[in-house]
């Protein structure tokens, strides 16, 4: 038998020490149509290039040629699976620009819609970052407990994904009779659910050889990099909107803010586990104290800023959430609009995250960063 030689292209054999590989942009891990071009020496991963692009669908331009309460919709498109924190940002940069004072009980409502959509989210996201590196039964458990929340904003707004469920000045309906009460009664199931949560994974050896020590980041680089929300607060960066800028009614609410120490994977699972009961805290608190009078301002039937600009910053799920908009003084719509979204910021990080880590890892660390594409690509 002839002996198998190997391949010569040009004189010299093919180099084989390491192997470049796509990662999406159709896989389920990517959350999303991401594609990562892996450079891998066997299964470790020397480098990592993050390809997006493949869900742009032109929001801020289409914003430029929206009036100002049109655009409000077009924020729940973005971060789908937390509309109604997108809603409340780009809502209070209007507010902001037109200096126009908000009612305290619609800034309560909004505190409590907001807190239920970061509780909604990061079932989401346990859900599925558990489900990725294997474990499945947490993403049914999480899945059941915001359907629950859904419900919730079914009652509120008549939507379960997209809410368009607020309007700047305020709210555009006050709480229905009742739902004040199934707020505080879902918070008591949820205490007990995220127990179950933890059970399931905070001391669980698997979860804890495939998230401890992976994706190790300080807090100087982590900051350096555009890093926010539980992502850089897993890095010990206690920087938190809610707290540093408070709107809405976060002022008049007690809560904690979650860090890590380590920086790496297991940290920000555990940040986000604490997220969810500092988040029904606010809630509790809000729902409680929820003050009698109107759910909307002052807000002249045509919106049309003075010439001007400004920046507002809310504490999304997923981090610091900004919106920049210019008002020329003529036109109902803005002259420039843009978005700071915190899963691109966060994305930054990945090239970095992954190198020296095994194939694998790269899944896992995807999930830690909780990325969602239409935020990423708008």
């Amino acid at each position: 038998m002839a002996s198998i030689q190997p391949q010569m292209v040009h004189g010299a054999m093919f180099d084989t020490n390491e192997l470049v590989i796509n990662m999406g942009p159709q896989h389920p891990s990517t959350h999303g149509v991401l594609r990562v071009v892996l450079r891998l020496d066997g299964e470790k991963v020397v480098d990592a290039d993050v390809v997006m692009g493949y869900l742009h669908r032109g929001i801020e331009k289409l914003s430029e040629n929206r009036n100002w309460t049109q655009i409000i919709l077009l924020t729940d498109r973005m971060d789908y699976v937390a509309a109604a924190t997108s809603n409340v940002g780009y809502c209070e940069t209007v507010e902001k620009l037109l200096q126009l004072e908000v009612p305290r009980r619609a800034r309560y409502v909004r505190t409590i819609l907001c807190e239920l959509q970061r509780i909604a989210s990061h079932c989401l996201w346990v859900g599925t970052h558990a489900m990725d590196i294997g474990a499945m039964t947490v993403f049914l458990y999480a899945f059941r407990e915001r359907e629950l929340i859904l419900d919730l904003f079914e009652e509120f707004c008549g939507a379960r994904l997209t809410y368009n469920s607020m309007r700047i000045g305020g709210l555009p309906l006050d709480i229905p009779p009742g739902w004040d009460k199934k707020v505080l009664e879902f918070c008591k199931i949820m205490d007990v659910k995220i127990d179950e949560y933890e059970t399931l994974l905070t001391h669980n050896r698997i979860w804890l050889e495939r998230t401890k020590g992976v994706g190790v980041i300080g807090g100087a680089e982590a900051t350096a990099l555009g890093m926010c929300g539980p992502t850089l607060r897993g890095s010990g960066v206690a920087r938190d909107v809610r707290k540093d800028e408070p709107y809405a009614a976060y002022d008049e609410m007690n809560f904690d803010v979650p860090i890590g120490t380590a920086g790496d994977t297991y940290d920000r699972y555990l940040v986000r586990m604490e997220e969810f009961r500092q988040s029904l805290r606010i809630i509790r608190q809000a729902t409680e104290g929820l003050p009698e009078g109107p759910i909307v301002g002052k807000v002249p039937r045509l919106i049309k800023p003075a010439a001007g600009e400004t920046y507002h910053a809310i504490e999304s799920p997923k981090g610091e959430l900004g919106y920049f908009i210019v008002s020329d003084g003529k036109s109902t719509n803005p002259y420039r609009f843009r978005v700071r979204p915190p899963s691109f910021c966060n994305l930054q990080a990945l090239p970095r995250l992954v190198r020296g880590h095994m194939v694998a890892d790269v899944v896992a660390l995807i999930g830690s960063i909780d990325i969602v594409l239409g935020e990423v690509d708008r």
